[in-house]
């Protein structure tokens, strides 16, 4: 399907339109992804009130009456206003599903087949469509009615209870990653249903549940889990299964050592006069210093306290032992190679003013990301979209707009 911005992308979705009834993070993000790689995403807002986040506030983009929140997680999106409880809105909705190849929502289970718009009924009509659901908790289950709240999810999913100092409170993690790879796994889903698609025309739904996706990536600490029986303990900033993988103090600050295998010990050892260590059974392997964590942490706590994080740094560098400053977000944006990849990149915002966005992780050789749709302003193409898709005269759209349809 063509369309005359998404045509301006390169990017590898170009020409397919999506239908984005998310809010907050989980859904944006995943919508952001596709947009990013060329989708054509139409972003539906409630009239006068718009995309929760847009209050999430502050801080402000400067500038802007946008918050940065919002900002982070809706480039590359036109915004349509529209009220899907009404009538004439759900009409306007379906008219725009009928063109589009992609749905995404995050809605409570069930909310939005009231509406006509469910999967089932979506489905009878535009069997090509892929509809892609994020709940907090999926479409099935005891759990499926209740809402989803990233804390929540982390809580529940476990990574709190290993998130901490062993003698401290659970702890969360600091940025919202239960929305985040929630939205992250809807996309991966999206892509295989296209994928499917082009071989059989048939569409489907994904159902993406932020508990699933969380208890997914429990990883190593899960499959420790499944192994034992046990539950793992709280480690603070220690590794689970390899040691010394930590947190140590330098004479300045603190640094990251990450020490992953017998001969990087060793090699270790061998560059700071620590020699002896190899011949005790206790440090001899990573099984062993597993076993005697807290002696390893005591032993080198000294050691790496008596010089600077720069000096450890810069001979860890040079020895390729993994290592690395615990950077403020400050050093983070002006480190040299965050810098030189182009991680932040500036939008012209509709307000006129030039933001500043994270720039898209997944670099493409032939078809990179592209950032051709600044953060809208709520509504900012409803009349643009409504116009050129629907073929809306601008008196249909002021009638709309007066009775607060759109």
């Amino acid at each position: 399907m063509s369309d005359p911005i998404g045509a301006q992308s390169t990017g590898p979705l170009r020409g397919l339109r999506v239908f984005d009834l998310t809010r907050v993070l989980a859904g944006p993000t995943c919508a952001q992804m596709l947009a990013d790689l060329g989708a054509d995403v139409i972003k539906i807002e409630r009239p006068g009130a718009g995309d929760d986040t847009r209050g999430f506030a502050p801080p402000y983009m400067p500038g802007t009456q946008e918050s940065a929140y919002f900002v982070g997680v809706n480039r590359n999106k036109r915004s349509v206003t529209l009220d899907i409880a009404r009538p004439e809105g759900q009409a306007i909705a379906q008219q725009l599903i009928a063109q589009c190849d992609i749905l995404v929502e995050n809605f409570k289970v069930g909310a939005l087949a009231k509406y006509g718009l469910g999967y089932e009924g979506l489905h009878e009509k535009y069997p090509r469509l892929i509809y892609c659901s994020i709940t907090g908790f999926g479409q099935t289950g005891p759990y499926a009615p209740r809402p989803g709240y990233d804390s929540l999810i982390q809580a529940m999913g476990g990574v709190m209870s290993l998130t901490g100092e062993p003698d401290g409170l659970p702890q969360k993690v600091g940025v919202p990653v239960a929305d985040l790879f929630a939205g992250l796994y809807g996309c991966i889903g999206i892509l295989a249903a296209l994928r499917h698609r082009d071989a059989t025309g048939q569409g489907q739904q994904i159902d993406i549940g932020m508990l699933d996706t969380h208890v997914a990536w429990l990883a190593n600490q899960g499959m420790n889990y499944l192994a034992t029986g046990e539950n793992p303990e709280r480690l603070g900033n220690q590794h689970p299964n390899i040691v010394p993988y930590q947190v140590f103090p330098t004479a300045d600050g603190h640094i990251v050592l990450s020490i992953g295998n017998d001969p990087t010990f060793k090699r270790f050892c061998e560059a700071f006069a620590l020699t002896h260590l190899l011949e005790d059974t206790r440090f001899a392997t990573n099984a062993a210093r597993v076993e005697n964590r807290q002696l390893v942490t005591d032993t080198l706590t000294p050691v790496m306290q008596q010089q600077e994080t720069g000096w450890w740094v810069e001979r860890l560098e040079a020895l390729k032992i993994g290592c690395g400053p615990i950077n403020k977000l400050s050093e983070v944006f002006a480190d040299p190679h965050v810098v030189a990849r182009g991680v932040v990149r500036e939008m012209t915002h509709g307000s006129g003013e030039t933001v500043k966005v994270i720039a898209n992780p997944v670099r493409l050789s032939e078809t990179p990301p592209d950032y051709r749709i600044p953060p809208p302003l709520l509504g900012e193409h409803t009349n643009a979209v409504l116009g050129e898709r629907l073929g809306l005269s601008a008196a249909a759209l002021a009638e709309l707009r007066a009775k607060g349809v759109i």
